[in-house]
């Protein structure tokens, strides 16, 4: 006869089984060493009786040597169990056939509840993750999201990329779980689905050739619809008329610049108003900045790659005179 293994994500509402899952579940004898699995309810409601026995791995080999035996593991994997039932089945003179059927799989995505119940944890049990507020994280937000910057500039898109933007995460992640400890206690709390929310109803807003029936003609028309519809959602929230509402003035200089002349720009703002600026200086780096995005280039990432290459020339010569 068979083992048959059904496996269920934690990420999944109990009680949703793959086809696969259904027909093993419905035809063998059931075991399982969890007595409080969420899928237990669901189970006895669709009328599949679940033995609930203390998990012995010779009693359960021995038993699938006579009998199909269906067992339900447990949501983290009954791993140590499933590992001594396997050498347990090995041992025998006729051993049976193991299957394992995932009765359900994690949608795309399903992961981030994992990080969300951890997070809650560390709020809860960690004396520093507890004590952190949205002033104190400010660093490490700028710091990881500099570090993902790095990792694109050096080219690697592989694991250093996608551990930095894990990184980054977690900052977004961390500052949804303190904002969910105010709510109920002043009008500003949210958690961490009001943020998923929000950038949804935005993106499918700002994109109405994709969500609606606008018709668009290439990535500039885009660019210019997401611009009409941000100012008339600005002008809903009773915000400045101005194109430069919302241009975040705490960026690097160089970013700065470059963003406020973008915006001008779209708006045929005057090229006179970028000319002799505050100070003889600022003014010089303003229209040299104005002159690289005039030539199509991004001026920070110009002088990103200009800093590179001299880091690189200055380590060079530092190693010939070692």
């Amino acid at each position: 006869m068979a083992l048959i293994v059904v496996t269920t994500s934690p990420r999944v509402a109990p009680g949703l089984f793959a086809p696969a899952a259904w027909k093993a579940l419905t035809g063998g004898r059931v075991l399982t060493g969890t007595p409080d699995h969420p899928c237990l309810p669901y189970l006895d409601e669709a009328g599949v009786r679940v033995e609930v026995v203390t998990p012995d791995p010779g009693a359960i080999a021995r038993a699938s040597r006579t009998e199909t035996v269906v067992w339900l593991a447990a949501q983290d994997g009954d791993e140590d169990f499933m590992r001594a039932v396997g050498h347990a089945v090995i041992s025998l003179d006729e051993p049976p056939e193991i299957e394992v059927v995932p009765g359900s799989y994690d949608l795309p995505g399903a992961r981030l509840l994992d990080l969300v119940q951890v997070m809650d944890r560390l709020r809860r049990e960690c004396p520093w993750d507890r004590k952190q507020t949205h002033e104190s994280l400010v660093p490490y937000l700028v710091e990881e999201a500099y570090e993902v910057l790095e990792t694109i500039d050096e080219g690697d898109y592989g694991a250093p990329l996608r551990e930095e933007l894990g990184d980054l995460l977690l900052q977004v992640v961390f500052h949804a779980r303190l904002a969910q400890e105010r709510m109920g206690t002043d009008g500003d709390g949210f958690d961490i689905d009001d943020v998923a929310a929000g950038i949804v109803e935005k993106l499918v807003r700002r994109h109405p050739h994709v969500f609606a029936d606008v018709e668009v003609s290439g990535a500039g028309e885009v660019s210019d619809n997401w611009e009409t519809i941000k100012a008339a959602e600005r002008a809903a929230k009773g915000e400045t008329g101005s194109v430069l509402s919302g241009v975040p003035m705490g960026q690097p200089a160089v970013s700065l610049a470059a963003q406020l002349l973008r915006r001008a720009g779209r708006a045929g703002a005057p090229g006179v108003l970028a000319e002799d600026l505050a100070t003889p200086a600022g003014a010089r780096l303003f229209a040299l900045v104005r002159e690289i995005q005039d030539a199509g280039l991004d001026p920070e990432a110009e002088l990103r790659a200009a800093a590179r290459e001299y880091r690189r020339r200055v380590e060079e010569w530092e190693d010939d005179r070692r």
